[in-house]
C-alpha cells in the first residue's frame, strides 16, 4: 500500500483539453492547380478541387470495375490498409512523447492477424472446391482456426512483455484503440467484399449511392445551405441533408435498372471446377428478372398506365439508398467527433481538397454492415452451387450417405418412384 504513489502517481489521465495539438495537415494541392486557381477566393478554390479529385476518383473506380471483381477486392484491401494506417498514426501523434515500445509494430501484426483469419474464412467457405484441389491448402484451411488463434496469441503475449511501470494505463489505451480501429476498418472491409461474393451490384449499388450522397448533399449545401444541421459538422446543413436524400434515392434506383441488366453485375463470384476458374457467370435470380407491377390509383391517372415493369432488385435499391442517406452520413458525424476530439481537421491529407482515405470512407462502413445484414435477413436462400461445392469436398462413403438419405426423403414426399425389388 505504501507504494501506491510510486506505482500509479504517473498514469495517464489528462482531459480533453491537455490533449496535445498534432500539426496540421500539409497542402499536397498539385502546383498546377494551385497556379490554375489562384485567382479564386479560398470557398471556389476548395470546391474546384474537390471537384476535379472527385471525378478523378471516380474515373479510376470505373477502370477498376472494368477489371473485375478481383481487382475490386485488391481495392478494398488497399483502402482496408490505409485507412487502419491513419488512425493508428494519430495514436502514435498523440502519445508519442511516451515512446511507447512496440506499439506500432504490435499493432501491424494485429492487423495481419485478423487479415488472415477473415480471409482464410472466406476462402474456405466459398472457394472449398478449389481448395480441395490444392494439396498445399488443404492443412492451412483445415487447421485455419487453430492457426489464426496462435498468431493472435503471439501478439498478446507481445504486448504483456512490453507493459512499462508508470504506463500501464496508457498502454493498455493504446491495445484497446488498436481493437477497435481493427473493428472499424477489417472487420467492415470483411463484409464488403462478402457482399461483392453475392454479385457485384451488391457492391456497387450501395458505394455509388453514398458517393452519390456525399456529392449531392455538399452541392445542396454548398449553393442552397443555410440551416445548420450538428454541431459536430458545422458546414453540414438541412438543405444539403434533404436534397442528397432525394438525389440518391433517384440514383440508386436508376443505377439498380442499369445493372440489372447484366449477368457481369449481377452473378455470384464463383469457383467452376469444370474450367478451373472463378466466373461470373449465371441465370439471373428472380431478383434481376422483369416483372410487371400494378400502379397505385393516383399514379395510374398521372402516368396514363395500368403497370409498370420493373426489376425487383430496384425496389430493394431504395432501402439500400434510404440508408445510405439517412444513416450513412452518421458514419460522417461519428468520424467528427472522432476529429475534434483530438484536435486535428482531417485523418490525414493523402487527397488535396478531401482529406485522409478515412475522410472519404467513413460512411462506407455503416453501409457495408446494413447491406450484409439486409442480404442474410431478407435476400439470401440455400445456394444450391454452394452445397454442392460442400458435397464434393466429402469423403466417398459421406456422399453415399447423403445420397440415400435425400433418395429416402424425396421416394417419401412422392417425386421419386419407389424401386422394386424383382
Amino acid at each position: 500500500e505504501t507504494d501506491i504513489d510510486d506505482r500509479y502517481g504517473d498514469l495517464d489521465s489528462r482531459a480533453d483539453s491537455d490533449v496535445p495539438e498534432i500539426p496540421p495537415s500539409s497542402d499536397r494541392t498539385p502546383e498546377i492547380l494551385q497556379k490554375a486557381l489562384s485567382g479564386l477566393s479560398s470557398r471556389w478554390k476548395n470546391w474546384w478541387i474537390r471537384g476535379i479529385l472527385t471525378l478523378t476518383m471516380i474515373s479510376l473506380f470505373f477502370l477498376t470495375i472494368y477489371m473485375g471483381s478481383f481487382m475490386l477486392m485488391l481495392l478494398v484491401l488497399g483502402i482496408q490498409v490505409k485507412c487502419f494506417h491513419e488512425i493508428i498514426t494519430i495514436g502514435y501523434r498523440v502519445y508519442h512523447s511516451y515512446e511507447l515500445p512496440w506499439f506500432r509494430t504490435l499493432s501491424w501484426y494485429f492487423l495481419l492477424c485478423v487479415n488472415y483469419f477473415f480471409y482464410g474464412e472466406t476462402v474456405a467457405d466459398y472457394f472449398a472446391t478449389f481448395v480441395q484441389r490444392e494439396e498445399q491448402l488443404q492443412f492451412l484451411i483445415r487447421y485455419h482456426r487453430f492457426i489464426s488463434f496462435a498468431l493472435y496469441l503471439a501478439g498478446f503475449c507481445m504486448f504483456v512483455l512490453s507493459l512499462v511501470k508508470k504506463h500501464y494505463r496508457l498502454q493498455f489505451y493504446m491495445f484497446a484503440w488498436t481493437h477497435v480501429t481493427l473493428l472499424i476498418t477489417v472487420t467492415q472491409s470483411h463484409l464488403v467484399i462478402q457482399n461483392l461474393f453475392e454479385g457485384m451490384i451488391w457492391f456497387l449499388v450501395p458505394i455509388s449511392s453514398v458517393i452519390c450522397n456525399d456529392i449531392t448533399a455538399y452541392l445542396f449545401g454548398f449553393f442552397f445551405g443555410r440551416t445548420p444541421l450538428i454541431k459536430l459538422s458545422p458546414k453540414k446543413t438541412w438543405e444539403g441533408f434533404i436534397g442528397g436524400f432525394f438525389s440518391t434515392v433517384v440514383f440508386g434506383f436508376i443505377a439498380a435498372y442499369v445493372l440489372s441488366k447484366y449477368q457481369y453485375f449481377v452473378c455470384p463470384v464463383e469457383y467452376r471446377s469444370d474450367v478451373n476458374s472463378f466466373v461470373t457467370e449465371c441465370e439471373p435470380a428472380d431478383l434481376f428478372q422483369l416483372h410487371s407491377y400494378s400502379l397505385p390509383s393516383f399514379l395510374k391517372v398521372v402516368l396514363r398506365r395500368e403497370t409498370v415493369s420493373l426489376y425487383p432488385f430496384q425496389i430493394h435499391s431504395i432501402a439500400l439508398s434510404t440508408f445510405a442517406s439517412l444513416i450513412g452520413p452518421f458514419g460522417g458525424f461519428f468520424a467528427s467527433g472522432f476529429k475534434r476530439a483530438f484536435k486535428i481537421k482531417d485523418f490525414a491529407d493523402t487527397i488535396p481538397g478531401h482529406g485522409g482515405i478515412m475522410d472519404r470512407f467513413d460512411c462506407q462502413y455503416l453501409m457495408a454492415t446494413f447491406v450484409h445484414v439486409y442480404i442474410t435477413s431478407f435476400i439470401r436462400g440455400p445456394n444450391p452451387s454452394k452445397v454442392l461445392q460442400q458435397l464434393l469436398v466429402l469423403q466417398p462413403e459421406q456422399q453415399l450417405s447423403i445420397y440415400r438419405t435425400l433418395k429416402t426423403h424425396l421416394t417419401e414426399k412422392g417425386i421419386l418412384q419407389p424401386v422394386l425389388n424383382v
